[in-house]
């Protein structure tokens, strides 16, 4: 794709990037199959091809309505697109871009304003996301249906009992924001598993939501001082030794192996960023690794109750990490039944704060993934990413779980 930005952007670090992913496009129009907004609304400007077009204009100085912040808004940044795309546009960095100078450039209503600014504030507030979740619970009989949906029912859970002998290997584990609160149980999973094939887990004391959910509402210097912070709490851990920063959340996992992406051009922080992602991993991905040591773990414990699954893989593991297979090839090693499911590729609709956001939409995306999971009758639907377990329940009877408990 040419491309002629204007003055203001042409010799700036963010005009650089951008000018190099609008050129690597080739307008072909492949993504437009794998967009989810492109699929349930059929408008051009709500895809990849449509958006990318919208934010060249946009560099390359034409004016900046409501409707551009509109359309940019509306993108879930599933990044199926970046799978698809035969010429490797990097569409993820290049809607961080557009979006930060189309927020600068149009004067949102108040009620919008207010809304995405209450978000970005309070949600990466662990405790305080914590107490509000406690009195929500409480209050549900009395909510509305679609706001009692969002409500997850408290999970009675007991701490790990660590081996007599502790491990000496040591991992770093990012707590996040909402996941403590909404569902605990899963990081004492992770910790559980870990342990028992000789690898300890802990949490850095100050380390804190990852900076996706500021960055992606816009408030991008918020979420890069959250990485800052993350860094801060974890690199005295990372001199003294620990092995890996696990995740137990993808959507979490993805901003953090791209922290070095992020903070490129900060002299204080680059290095350092750098190096975090570089040691980041999903949990997957520490469990594959130590395979050998995790199936005998599963033939000494013994066989568990078997269950019949459907997986979704979310976005920001099959996409944004690149990691497929590997949850569903744990799962089978643990004894389970994995179904075929339908349109794996597609979003589930949940996407951060879009399903609070974009609801409309949102609510269509869940109906249809919950219409393929749902398909196989599973006892159990798993998946790796807590937006998307929280987003999936609120649509479904059948039980939604984090795919670490099922080990």
């Amino acid at each position: 794709m040419q491309t002629k930005l204007s003055e203001s952007f042409r010799n700036t670090p963010e005009g650089q990037e951008a000018d190099r992913i609008l050129r690597a496009c080739v307008h072909c129009g492949f993504c437009l199959a794998t967009c989810p907004t492109y699929q349930v609304l059929g408008d051009e400007l709500d895809s990849p091809r449509g958006r990318i077009y919208l934010m060249k204009q946009m560099l390359e100085g034409a004016a900046i309505t409501s409707k551009t912040l509109k359309h940019l808004d509306r993108c879930l940044t599933c990044r199926n697109c970046e799978t698809t795309c035969p010429s490797g546009v990097q569409y993820g960095h290049l809607i961080d871009i557009g979006r930060k100078i189309a927020e600068q450039s149009v004067n949102r209503p108040l009620a919008e304003k207010l809304q995405r600014k209450t978000l970005a504030k309070f949600l990466p507030q662990q405790k305080l996301f914590g107490g509000m979740m406690r009195l929500g619970r409480m209050a549900k009989p009395f909510l509305p249906a679609s706001l009692g949906s969002k409500i997850s029912s408290a999970t009675a859970i007991s701490k790990p009992s660590h081996s007599i002998t502790q491990p000496a290997r040591k991992m770093l584990v990012l707590a996040g924001c909402v996941q403590p609160a909404l569902a605990p149980q899963i990081n004492v999973a992770a910790t559980r598993v870990l342990d028992a094939i000789g690898i300890s887990l802990f949490e850095a004391a100050n380390a804190g939501c990852c900076g996706a959910v500021s960055f992606h509402l816009n408030f991008q210097e918020d979420g890069l001082d959250a990485m800052r912070r993350n860094i801060d709490a974890w690199w005295p851990h990372i001199e003294a030794g620990a092995e890996a920063i696990v995740m137990t959340a993808s959507g979490c996992g993805v901003t953090v192996k791209e922290y070095g992406h992020y903070l490129k051009n900060d002299p204080a922080y680059a290095e350092k960023a750098a190096r975090v992602s570089e040691l980041t991993r999903d949990l997957s991905e520490i469990l594959l690794q130590e395979e050998t040591a995790l199936r005998t773990w599963l033939q000494k414990r013994g066989p568990g109750e078997a269950k019949r699954i459907s997986f979704h893989s979310p976005c920001t593991l099959q996409h944004g990490q690149k990691i497929t297979g590997v949850v569903e090839a744990l799962l089978t090693v643990a004894g389970h039944t994995l179904h075929p499911v339908s349109e794996t590729n597609l979003c589930c609709g949940s996407a951060g704060t879009y399903s609070l956001l974009e609801p409309e939409i949102s609510t269509q995306l869940r109906d249809r993934k919950l219409g393929h999971l749902s398909q196989p009758s599973p006892d159990i639907i798993a998946t790796a990413n807590i937006g998307c377990l929280n987003h999936l329940q609120s649509g479904t009877n059948t039980p939604v779980r984090h795919w670490v408990e099922l080990l």
